[in-house]
């Protein structure tokens, strides 16, 4: 195949590193990773497979010893016992050294294994939870990872079966809690996640519905007339001709413009690129190419086929085929300006060549021809397996809208971290069937700007529209906020982008991952870190309508947490209720966070999700000393690989009070010449900034301190806050009793109610009985907890 369709593999583990026995050949990959290997006919595999890429890995030490007719190899952190190689079943067994459980501190070769779960091909038709496949990652501290069944990749970039048949392939992950490092390994035997372009961190518009050219130019105007930034403009099949000759197909595969409704294609992306979006079209290939297609008789005579009328059979495991079905259907409208494909493969796993998924051949073909277009490549399809996080971004597939659907998303794509699969993208707010809900709406709206890609997306219906403007004021105010927000957090989401391509660390990542040793953090499934900065715990169940609020139950962990959105802050090591307005969600910053946010002006122009900023908001969560390194580059291509990038760092000192922006380093030619940043001081009892030139502002109900500076990239900038201003034991009390009675007041409950109840609160705020003696007043726990929570000082 041709040169861009072959992969750069390291595949081939230095003999020093492994150790055979007859049928078994062990490779010591790392002191707690390694690979297994039975053939009967002592043929054993080298090449890369669909999803090992690299086995040569630095040499580990180990040892082999004979004793009593059993061979024993030993590293650092394992015992293997290899008792027999006449059958596969029994015939080593592993021992974790310092195991996790010691009630299950070893595994046998053919044993089962529980696993903290992976994730799964696709959500289509999901109303709610469904089953996961196996991640890499074990609460008992071990897990396997069968590659027996994979093809081999070629050279020359095809695929071949392996030669002999019922031989073993795994790989024994042997790393107790070790989350982080395991996660690292597997990326280095797999290959690490690629670096996103920036743009496809911003919010991405889909609809599968049949707009015009006119209609879809009106509708991207339409979004930024209403102040909501886009990135990624995606037209589904409606772009393609579907009206056929039902002696050809259904019409969901298409390769030609509809012309009826895009007149001029090359004008119409144009016209997009010129707003700075980059255009996504959807494709289903599976009923290869009819006779209506533009490009017919490019592909017959691609093929050698005679041009007869009949379709050109699609079948992706042919190398010509596939060579074909880029150059004949896809570069043509590449060129027109098409940036990616959202390949919407249906239908299932079987192929001409058996145990050969057409879905991962789609993705692994589709992502390679897109990078030769000297450009980060970028894919939106489904998950076909272990390795597909070198081909993102995943399409996680046409959900039912509902509360038990949106439920189960942050657990999924959590969990999808632990088989590497860290940039999945969901229907954000539903795809169909389901009930018009704007509460509903918001949430998923909230959740999508959390979660690794948001984009909006719904089905054909009139009434299931996703527009923002469509909805209520509040609904649309606060869809409209959060869709904001996430172009503001580009800079920061950014910096994790290449922090899981570099570090093997994905934006979202379970709470298990720091705190493996907490119960805790294995129970609270929806809630996560995002980054390095922020723990999320998305809102998913309905509001309580008495209290006009949503509850969220939420661990923090030991520390201090800031919440974003309402300023206040929280003592961890507890598990609690919090009560949120539909505006809002626990987002909290632990103690030393700096989270680094694009200016709120400069974030709705077109084109924010590529140009770099020169505002920033950055939000310091005071309490500990914190450091933060923002990462910049060009966004897209590959010039980042040869140096030209630059990091600008951020620190704060507990002790001295001084937060001080460092000079860029690296490729500053890529940097505008100055920045003006606007400093959030947060849980910040200090007033004033020493030898202040601007005006300071401090809000008394956040407890925070506004500042501006602006600085140029070249330059160090260094400030001290002043005028601690601490209150008094009575004074946080007023402000407790303050947001008690704002709460009370919007409360749907009986006055008298209210009133016993406020009274409740004046009386015995700060006291030890204040619990039981608004219990005493209000029977309602649900009502008790939110007030506690609002009552509880800062």
């Amino acid at each position: 195949m041709k040169e861009r369709y072959r992969i750069k593999a390291d595949s081939v583990t230095d003999n020093s590193s492994v150790y055979q026995k007859g049928k078994i050949r062990l490779s010591v990959l790392t002191d707690s990773l390694l690979r297994i290997e039975w053939s009967e006919t002592k043929t054993f595999v080298d090449m890369p497979t669909q999803k090992v890429w690299k086995r040569n890995f630095p040499h580990t030490d180990f040892s082999v010893t004979e004793e009593k007719g059993e061979t024993l190899l030993e590293t650092k952190a394992l015992k293997v016992y290899i008792k027999s190689d006449a059958v596969f079943s029994n015939s080593l067994l592993v021992v974790m050294k310092s195991p996790v459980n010691i009630l299950k501190n070893s595994w046998a070769s053919g044993e089962s294994f529980s696993t903290l779960g992976g994730t799964a091909r696709t959500l289509d038709r999901a109303n709610g939870a469904i089953p996961l496949e196996k991640g890499i990652l074990s609460r008992e501290g071990f897990t396997v990872l069968d590659d027996s069944d994979s093809y081999l990749i070629e050279e020359d970039g095809t695929l071949s079966e392996r030669k002999t048949t019922n031989a073993k392939d795994l790989y024994f992950f042997g790393y107790g809690h070790s989350y982080r490092q395991a996660l690292k390994d597997y990326f280095t035997l797999t290959g690490f996640p690629p670096l996103l372009p920036r743009y496809a961190l911003g919010n991405w518009w889909s609809r599968y519905y049949a707009y015009t050219q006119e209609e879809y130019l009106a509708l991207m105007n339409q979004f930024k007339e209403e102040g909501i930034p886009l990135s990624v403009a995606m037209i589904d099949m409606d772009w393609h001709k579907v009206n056929i000759d039902h002696s050809i197909g259904t019409g969901w595969t298409g390769y030609s413009w509809n012309r009826e409704l895009f007149p001029q294609p090359e004008k119409f992306l144009s016209q997009l690129h010129e707003k700075k979006l980059h255009v996504s079209l959807n494709v289903h290939p599976a009923e290869g190419v009819g006779r209506h297609e533009d490009a017919y008789e490019n592909m017959k005579k691609a093929l050698g086929q005679k041009n007869d009328g009949t379709s050109v059979t699609f079948d992706i495991t042919d190398p010509s085929f596939t060579e074909s079905y880029f150059e004949c259907l896809h570069h043509p409208l590449e060129k027109e300006g098409v940036d990616f494909w959202w390949i919407d493969w249906q239908q299932g796993n079987c192929s001409s060549r058996a145990g050969l998924d057409p879905l991962w051949l789609l993705n692994h073909y589709h992502y390679l021809d897109n990078k030769g277009n000297k450009k980060r490549p970028l894919i939106l399809s489904r998950y076909a397996g272990p390795g597909s996080h070198r081909y993102p971004i995943g399409f996680s597939g046409d959900t039912v809208i509902s509360w038990e659907s949106l439920n189960f998303q942050p657990y999924f794509t959590i969990t999808a971290g632990n088989i590497g699969y860290g940039w999945w993208s969901h229907d954000i707010g539903g795809h169909m069937l389901g009930t018009y809900d704007e509460e509903l709406q918001v949430r998923w709206a909230q959740w999508g700007v959390f979660s690794p890609i948001m984009r909006l997306h719904s089905s054909a219906s009139p009434f299931n529209h996703k527009e923002p403007w469509h909805y209520g004021i509040e609904a649309c105010t606060a869809i409209k906020n959060i869709m904001r927000l996430r172009h503001r957090l580009i800079p920061y989401t950014y910096t994790m982008n290449r922090r899981f391509a570099k570090e093997g660390r994905p934006l979202l990542e379970p709470l298990y991952y720091e705190w493996p040793h907490k119960g805790e953090a294995y129970d609270m499934k929806n809630e996560y870190y995002f980054g390095s900065e922020l723990l999320c715990a998305p809102v998913t169940e309905k509001m309580d309508p008495r209290l006009k609020k949503s509850k969220t139950k939420v661990w923090l962990p030991q520390g201090l947490y800031t919440d974003f959105f309402t300023g206040r802050t929280y003592q961890g090591d507890r598990v609690l209720s919090m009560y949120r307005s539909l505006d809002s969600f626990p987002l909290l910053l632990k103690s030393g966070a700096i989270l680094p946010l694009m200016g709120e002006e400069e974030a709705m122009h077109e084109g924010s999700a590529e140009k770099l900023p020169e505002t920033f908001d950055l939000y310091i969560a005071t309490g500990s000393d914190g450091a933060f390194s923002l990462y910049e580059d060009s966004g897209d291509g590959f010039d980042y690989e040869k140096g030209s990038f630059a990091t600008t760092d951020f620190t704060w000192n507990e002790k001295e009070k001084t937060f001080t922006i460092h000079s860029s380093v690296g490729d500053k030619s890529i940097l505008p010449q100055k920045r003006k940043y606007t400093l959030h001081f947060m849980n910040c009892d200090f007033t004033g900034v020493s030898s202040a030139k601007e005006k300071v502002f401090y809000c008394e109900e956040k407890r925070e301190l506004q500042y501006s500076v602006e600085v140029a990239c070249g330059n160090e900038c260094s400030l001290t806050l002043c005028d601690e201003k601490k209150k008094s034991k009575e004074e946080k009390n007023k402000a407790a009793e303050k947001r008690a009675f704002t709460l009370l007041d919007k409360m749907q409950i009986d006055f008298i109610k209210k009133e016993a109840v406020f009274d409740a609160v004046k009386k015995y705020i700060g006291k030890e009985n204040l619990y039981s003696s608004l219990l005493e007043a209000e029977s309602d726990t649900e009502i008790i907890k939110a007030l506690i929570e609002q009552i509880e000082n800062d």
